[in-house]
């Protein structure tokens, strides 16, 4: 069987072969630069929770000591100080590094793994599809074709992919712009993000201005100023001049020291692609979509394109074709997008409107500064994480079906688990093989040996059940889910997001609900997760 190939050698791409790699997958990474990401301190990622698992777990690696996870998010407006959180198990912090950290670091993996090869210097210029197969044209030093299984477009905004498709990409341009910069430097709040509204210290602007600062690892922070529409350029000095203001207007008057390290101007496009597959050809990232208005996190929105593809072209790969699998990648992930674009869309005017409704709702002030800390942080209508319950891949509810503290199609919360050898685990480890996850919600079970319970109970049914799935699945048994009764049963997908939770051990109906989020019968489905688990 060929490799995929991944056009686009940037942290969506590399996730994707890493994830694929897992999974027993071979891939072709098409670079077209010289395999060595710029660094550029200004230019950095913000990760929620989940995703910052994906990545730290295909790239085999933690980011505590090149990213940072903020202990707290003050949002202030002139003086006053409109909200305060502080991050912690019930709050779980972001993950704020540059972006030339994570890519290195999935770089240093993939070139580490034995099925994912990259091709540097290798610009994609045609693309030719048959039927069970297709060939890619790169041009460059070494210019050559290539043989693929699939190809997934993960090469940005101007993506090649997507133009050889003739796949109109539609939206708006410049919805915002920001001026940037990383810099060195003690502020009051170590450790704690920032938004701040109507700056005191400006009078120009819109409504005087707006700054939000983050902070990175030893001792950097990077800081965004909203910048008004249709200004002109950002010169050197008047850069210079807004950071010693704000650091002035937030350190007393003076402005402390500091090391200016990078700067530049971000520019935020809406942009989605009508179409994310094209036979076999798809598109993922910054060449699906283009987001990050009023806080919201483009790069987030990718790597959860890949870790949703991935398994999905794994299981082709392994099996065969699986078309109603393979087409349920666009109906998840766009529906997802487009849903946080309209939320972008429609708060757009309330927030950057002028007055807006500002002058006729009572307290808007501080529900404007919410919805843009929801917006940052992950939350709300502009940051909540996407559920694919309207999925083509949802099943019908069963009669047995309970509800649990995750919605079906929504992601699932990270439990401590027991593993099949006996040993403890978080949930999330055990995602991204190609496999089902069951897990039977036992309390007690914490305390004894996996010897004493594992033949006791429910467990030698479940465990047959399990076995008789038409893909390969793993049982896991955790002490307690938030919102799960006990012995209820979850029925995960190998990305992570809940199929359904029964009450109690119903085989027929974990077949049906599997066969459903598989997308429909799945011949030789041992096959697959067998190859996965042996990458």
């Amino acid at each position: 069987m060929d490799p995929v190939i991944v056009v686009g050698a940037g942290p969506v791409g590399l996730t994707l072969s890493l994830a694929l790699a897992r999974q027993g997958v071979p891939s072709v990474v098409l670079d077209e630069g010289p395999g060595k990401d710029e660094q550029r301190p200004a230019r950095t990622v913000i990760l929620r929770e989940d995703t910052a698992a994906l990545v730290e777990r295909l790239a085999r690696t933690s980011f505590d000591k090149t990213g940072t996870r903020w202990t707290g998010w003050r949002s202030l407006r002139r003086k006053q100080v409109m909200r305060e959180l502080t991050f912690g198990e019930q709050m779980p912090s972001p993950l704020h590094l540059a972006q030339h950290e994570l890519t290195g670091s999935l770089r240093e993996a993939a070139d580490g793994e034995r099925l994912i090869r990259i091709a540097v210097n290798s610009r994609l210029d045609s693309i030719e599809q048959e039927s069970g197969a297709l060939t890619a044209h790169t041009r460059g030093p070494k210019g050559t074709w290539w043989r693929g299984s699939f190809l997934v477009g993960c090469d940005g905004p101007r993506s090649t992919v997507r133009k050889l498709l003739d796949i109109r990409f539609p939206g708006r341009t410049a919805v915002e712009r920001h001026a940037v910069a990383a810099l060195r430097t003690e502020l009051p709040w170590p450790g704690e993000a920032l938004l701040h509204r109507s700056l005191p210290w400006r009078t120009s602007g819109p409504s005087g201005g707006e700054v939000v600062g983050r902070p990175l690892a030893d001792g950097v922070w990077r800081l965004d100023w909203l910048l008004p529409p249709r200004s002109e350029l950002v010169t050197p000095d008047i850069l210079v001049t807004r950071i010693r203001e704000t650091l002035a207007g937030w350190c007393g008057g003076s402005t402390p020291p500091y090391e200016l390290l990078d700067t530049g101007v971000h520019t935020v496009h809406h942009r989605l692609a009508r179409r994310w597959r094209v036979g076999r050809v798809f598109l993922a990232g910054d060449a699906a979509h283009l987001l990050g208005a009023l806080g919201t996190q483009g790069l987030d929105e990718g790597l959860r394109d890949a870790d949703n593809l991935a398994w999905k072209l794994a299981l082709a790969w392994h099996d065969g074709p699986h078309e109603a699998l393979l087409d349920s990648y666009q109906a998840e992930r766009r529906a997802v997008v487009a849903g946080r674009l309209r939320a972008a869309d429609q708060a757009l005017p309330i927030l950057r409107g002028g007055k807006g409704l500002r002058g006729y709702v009572a307290g808007s002030a501080r529900g404007h500064d919410a919805l843009l800390t929801d917006g940052h942080l992950g939350h709300g209508a502009l940051g909540a994480l996407g559920a694919y319950a309207e999925s083509p891949l949802a099943p019908e509810p069963p009669e047995a079906a309970v509800d649990v503290g995750t919605a079906p199609g929504a992601p699932i919360r990270d439990v401590r688990v027991t593993a099949p050898d006996g040993s403890f685990a978080r949930l999330r480890d055990r995602l991204g093989l190609g496999r089902l996850l069951v897990v039977l919600i036992a309390p007690g079970t914490g305390v004894w040996e996996r010897r004493h319970w594992v033949s006791a109970g429910v467990m030698p049914r479940l465990a047959a059940a399990v076995t008789a799935l038409p893909h390969e699945a793993e049982l896991l048994v955790a002490e307690s889910y938030p919102g799960a009764p006990a012995h209820s049963v979850l029925l995960v997908r190998p990305d992570g997001h809940l199929v359904t939770a029964l009450s109690g051990v119903h085989p027929a109906q974990l077949y049906a609900a599997a066969q459903a989020a598989l997308g429909g019968p799945v011949e030789n489905g041992a096959k697959a997760g067998s190859a996965a688990g042996t990458s």
